[in-house]
């Protein structure tokens, strides 16, 4: 079943847990969050004090995490203590990322691996036996609201064709307009920031995209 992840940074951020609980009652079960360090990417989001707040609010919920850290191995503890389900780093960094890969799988976390929409997803393939997910950016990652580059989703196709069979999740301008045209490129999971977020009717939303 298609999952729909809500990216936490999108979420009002006076009233994260109203906007998160409504989204939780519309049907999500997963929480996305984007870590980003203001080196790796232009931006600076929250930290694990966040992933540990959620976690505690709801525990039965899995919270997918997204380090975008230039050094993400300095923090994988903090969020494995915080309560993480699954921690995502980058292709694109500069550390040891099968070394990475393999810890976070060992802590008993989900282990996935992202790309820039610049970055072909062969780079990808030296890993897919250490990863249970893929995230594949479709914007280039450090702001939400913008739009999905539709050239970055035939990497989908192209993992599939290297023989991953986990979760491919989609981030990054996903909404209800282009929703649909993602899961036909083999997405399993859609992070919807603004669109989710935004929307008036996120039951409806999420329900119409899951029934495809």
């Amino acid at each position: 079943m298609l999952e729909i992840a809500p990216s936490v940074l999108a979420a009002n951020p006076l009233f994260v847990d109203r906007d998160v609980s409504r989204l939780l009652k519309a049907g999500a079960s997963v929480l996305h969050l984007d870590i980003m360090d203001g080196h790796f990417v232009p931006n600076i989001s929250f930290g694990p004090a966040m992933v540990s707040a959620l976690q505690a609010r709801y525990p039965e919920i899995r919270l997918d995490v997204h380090l975008m850290l230039s050094d993400p191995g300095k923090y994988l503890d903090v969020f494995i203590q915080a309560g993480a389900n699954e921690i995502t780093i980058h292709e694109e960094i500069t550390g040891d990322v099968k070394q990475l890969l393999a810890y976070i799988r060992q802590a008993g976390l989900r282990a996935g691996l992202s790309v820039k929409p610049g970055t072909p997803a062969a780079t990808i393939f030296p890993y897919l036996d250490l990863l249970d997910l893929v995230l594949v950016m479709s914007v280039e990652p450090g702001f939400g609201g913008q739009k999905l580059i539709k050239e970055s989703l035939a990497k989908i196709q192209e993992l599939r064709e290297a023989g991953f069979t986990g979760t491919i999740s989609v981030d990054g301008g996903v909404n209800a307009e282009n929703a649909r045209m993602v899961q036909s490129f083999g997405a399993t999971r859609l992070v919807m920031g603004t669109a989710a977020f935004k929307s008036e009717h996120p039951k409806q939303l999420f329900e119409s995209l899951q029934q495809g």
